[in-house]
């Protein structure tokens, strides 16, 4: 009962149960709110989730990932995990993993890699300066569901230590007894808080089958080109401006007409607009987020199908519209 009304409290404030010892968790100030759900989950309390701060590209700092270590060591509190991101939601970021994963081993702190956008491309040898460092991770996630075609969900999870997830998530009643180990056969259900689970990995071993490793890769790098041509067009025009590296295949830009001065705010309903009128067209569909608290539209490439006349029909609605509101 005492826990139950403590409840709405760790709710509300994401206070960590009182029952467990200070711990921390880190991950970027760019890493995904999944990684906030997470730490709620399993009782940690956002309270317990450390956000670094990033660099001028959206990066990880590595050295104040170290400096925030130390200080917590200091102040009683125990890291237990590192999160390091390859391809952010917002701007497609790189953390720097090599240089996090030397300080995980140092200080002996389990290392994720996120790399669900973004670890499809592991498979271009062109981009395997993104993923350095990423095999010295304890446990790596990749969904083929955001940039490999698969239907929606499937998420594809590797571990170095899988004993040890098994140790944490497993409680086997009497009626959940199976026989294991002597066929090579292993129980999903010890392995994360969700018993039962549906055949997932059946509809990414059917993509593989019918596209082919190559043809994968090609569309891949078709998408990359696709967004670096993109962000050309953006960087050359005096009205619009990027906000972002293009490591892989999401623009991040807004529209800053020359011709008009817009303050902050006014620069950000602008936008607002462009992006609202782009939408309603119907022929694209555009994503927004914010960066350093400005607004930004996102395109990000990603589906079988698109080709340059669909980047191309939503650049010219964007300048379209901006020339427009710009009047």
């Amino acid at each position: 009962m005492r826990w139950q009304t403590a409840v709405p409290e760790v709710r509300e404030r994401g206070l960590a149960r009182p029952d467990i010892a200070p711990l921390r968790i880190y991950c970027s100030e760019q890493a995904h709110s999944s990684i906030d759900k997470a730490v709620l989950t399993l009782g940690f309390g956002l309270s317990s989730l450390r956000k670094i701060a990033v660099d001028a590209t959206f990066n990880m700092r590595a050295d104040a990932l170290r400096a925030a270590i130390d200080e917590d060591r200091r102040a009683g509190v125990t890291p237990v995990a590192v999160v390091a991101t390859i391809g952010t939601t917002s701007s497609t970021g790189i953390d720097p993993v090599a240089a996090i994963a030397d300080i995980c081993r140092r200080q002996h702190i389990w290392l994720h890699v996120d790399a669900a956008y973004a670890g499809v491309t592991a498979m271009l040898p062109e981009c395997a300066r993104h993923f350095a460092g990423w095999d010295r991770a304890d446990s790596i996630v990749v969904n083929p569901h955001k940039w490999l075609f698969t239907p929606f969900d499937l998420s594809a999870f590797y571990c170095r230590r899988m004993n040890v997830v098994r140790e944490a998530f497993s409680l086997v009643p009497d009626y959940l007894e199976t026989a294991e180990g002597s066929a090579g056969v292993h129980n999903l259900m010890d392995t994360g808080i969700q018993l039962g689970r549906r055949f997932r990995s059946l509809k990414l071993w059917m993509i593989l089958r019918h596209f082919g490793a190559e043809r994968l890769r090609e569309v891949l790098r078709e998408h990359i080109r696709l967004a670096q041509q993109f962000a050309a067009r953006v960087d050359e025009h005096p009205d619009f401006e990027r906000l972002a590296p293009v490591p892989f295949a999401t623009v991040c830009f807004r529209a800053k007409p020359h011709r008009i001065a817009l303050s902050a705010p006014e620069l950000d309903r602008f936008n607002e607009r462009v992006l609202d009128a782009v939408n309603s067209n119907g022929d694209v569909f555009l994503s927004h987020t914010r960066l350093k608290g400005t607004f930004v539209i996102r395109i990000s490439i990603g589906h079988l199908r698109t080709t340059a006349a669909h980047t191309g029909r939503a650049w010219d609605l964007l300048v379209e519209h901006t020339a427009a509101f710009a009047r």
